[in-house]
């Protein structure tokens, strides 16, 4: 019994000291861009929890978008940015993506998305 009381205690202090990432805004409508666009959001957050913050990764969906993420510990109570860059050249009709942001934190992974509709790029037709 005494067993089961201490792995309780045990449990319930390390959950209190776990850390915990807290976005803004987790989802970003771009609207409508015309097809070769670069299409750039961020993403604001905070370490809520009691430990430092570690972001180990952020996993893309393809190649049209790359993740820039500080690859440093954020400390309880400081906040950071993740910048979303998408690329729209071979792209075209409504965008849906998400991107998983892995991490040391309870939350983990932390789901972000950005949506959008991308306008195909027709060449334009001269007149002779």
């Amino acid at each position: 019994m005494c067993g089961i009381f201490f792995f309780s205690l045990l449990n319930a202090q390390s959950k209190s000291n776990s850390v915990y990432i807290k976005f803004k805004d987790t989802k970003y409508n771009f609207g409508f861009v015309k097809q070769g666009t670069i299409v750039k959001t961020e993403y604001f957050f905070e370490n809520t929890g009691k430990t430092p913050l570690i972001i180990s990764n952020i996993e893309v969906t393809c190649g049209c978008t790359i993740a820039e993420f500080p690859h440093h510990p954020i400390r309880q109570g400081e906040s950071g940015m993740i910048l979303i860059t998408f690329n729209t050249k071979e792209k075209y009709d409504r965008q849906n993506r998400t991107v998983e942001v892995i991490s040391n934190a309870s939350n983990s992974p932390t789901k972000l998305r950005f949506k959008g509709v991308v306008l195909e790029d027709k060449p334009s037709k001269k007149k002779e």
